[in-house]
Order: structure tokens, then sequence, then C-alpha cells
């Protein structure tokens, strides 16, 4: 076509020719582009055949084998993909604790952290401790009417792998710190179906029982809600040989009752 168009000009070939070159060339170059078409058609059919995760994780088995037909409108299951890092840990808090935690931390009996975060930690089924903390992320705003429990959710960094989806651990959270909390040492405690009692050492220097209401167990010490006051001595040994009224000589100890701000564990059972 580009050849015999000059010729035309100069009468050198007819018109009909130089027309039917340029039918000729319009006719290929259509042909060229149905044909890049059907190859950008084909292009895309095949990128369908890579199935790409929207999340990274660990992939599982197999679920199908190569040659088996893979139906998109069905959703072919082709394998499970288990996101490591980070784990989310999913559990349940009776309502009627989470209610005490926010009367308390809007009470300013408790104080949060400098960010406002609930800080969990957890402990597998063998009674190891996982090092890395976690913080809660999610709180539902209702409460399950079968269960009376409150769903939570914690993050926890994954680096080395150890924590599994689907596994189950127990989960402790600590809320914050309690203003002018006391604490006394597990042994110094007698429980009875009325509650909780301690012997102190009155102002006379004799035994009296005390009965006391009783918060969490944090390391091996209870935290004392109501019925002691800072400066009371508390008997936390020898305590199958006392008696109400019985003099006694404090010796003073790490152990004895003691003021200081104590944070307050929450302990439950969840699944990562």
């Amino acid at each position: 076509m580009e050849r015999y168009k000059p010729l035309v000009a100069e009468n050198a070939i007819s018109s009909q020719e130089y027309d039917a070159a340029l039918a000729t060339a319009r006719e290929a170059e259509a042909n060229v582009a149905q044909i890049r078409a059907q190859l950008e058609a084909a292009s895309l059919q095949l990128n369908y055949t890579t199935v790409r995760a929207p999340i990274a994780g660990r992939a599982g088995r197999a679920e199908i084998t190569e040659g088996a037909l893979v139906s998109q409108t069905e959703g072919t299951l082709m394998t499970r993909i288990e996101q490591t890092a980070p784990v989310y840990v999913n559990f349940a808090q009776a309502a009627s604790e989470v209610l005490t935690i926010r009367r308390a931390i809007s009470a300013g009996q408790i104080v949060l952290d400098a960010n406002g975060r609930v800080e969990v930690r957890l402990t597998f089924t063998d009674g190891s401790e996982y090092p890395i903390p976690g913080y809660i992320n999610f709180l539902a705003l209702s409460v399950d009417e079968e269960t009376g429990t409150v769903d939570l959710r914690a993050e926890f960094p994954n680096p080395s792998g150890v924590l599994l989806p689907g596994e189950f651990v127990r989960a402790k959270l600590f809320v914050g710190e309690l203003k002018q909390g006391i604490t006394v040492p597990q042994r110094a405690v007698t429980l009875s179906e009325q509650g909780g009692s301690v012997f102190v050492i009155d102002a006379k220097g004799l035994v009296a029982p005390r009965p006391v209401k009783l918060g969490a167990l944090v390391d091996g010490n209870w935290i004392v809600e109501s019925g002691l006051k800072a400066g009371d001595v508390v008997i936390v040994s020898n305590l199958q040989k006392l008696r109400p009224g019985v003099p006694v000589k404090a010796v003073k100890g790490p152990a004895a009752a003691r003021q200081p701000a104590a944070a307050k564990p929450a302990p439950v059972t969840g699944a990562l």
C-alpha cells in the first residue's frame, strides 16, 4: 500500500489496484487486532490458574491432586493457610467480672498502663509460660445470653512459631495496678465456707482472727479487698498451733502483709 501510494499520484498504476492494496492492508490490521485480543483473553485465563493467598502464613496439606478439576463457582478447597504471626487468642470472661473491672477503672482503683492497654500472658497445658506478652485488641459490646460471658481477643507476636493455631492455652489478664492494694501470702489465709480469714496480732500482742474478703490470687499472694488495713501484722507461719488470745512475738519478715501496688489478673481459658 505504501509503495502504491506515490504511483497512484503519478498515474503509474490504476486507482483500483491501490484500493485493493488498501483493503488488503486494513483486513490484515483487523486480523492482527483480533489475534491480539485473543492473546490478551488467553493471558487473563492463564492468570486465573494461579491462586494467590490473601494472607501470609503456612500452607497445610493439599486437598486436591494435580489434574483435578477446580471450580471457581463452587469454591473448591485447595489447601488451608494458617497465619502464625501474629496469632490471636479468643476467650470469654464473665460479664460480672468485666463490669467489676470497668467500675474499678472508672473509680480510679485500678490504673491502666501509659498506653491504656490490657496485658495478657499465656501458659501452655504443660505449665510452661509463653515469654512474650500480648494485649487485648477486641472486646465484644454484647453479652452472650446463654453463658453470661463477654468475648475477648488478644494479639500475640509469634516470631519463633511456638504458638500453633487451634491450641488451647490458659490466659491471665493483667488489667492494671491496684492503688493502695494489700496482698498476703497464700499460706496465711484459711479458707472456709464462710470465706477467708487470717490471724493478726492486735495492739496487745495477742492473736486475733480477722475475716477478709479475697480477690484474685497473684503469684502465690491473695489480694485482700477488705478486712485489712495498712500496718496490720499478719501471721504467716505455725498457724496450726495458734489460738485466739494467745500472746505471740512478731518477727518481721518478707512475707508480712504489705501494701504495694499489685497487678490484678483474671485467669481464663482461651484457644488460638
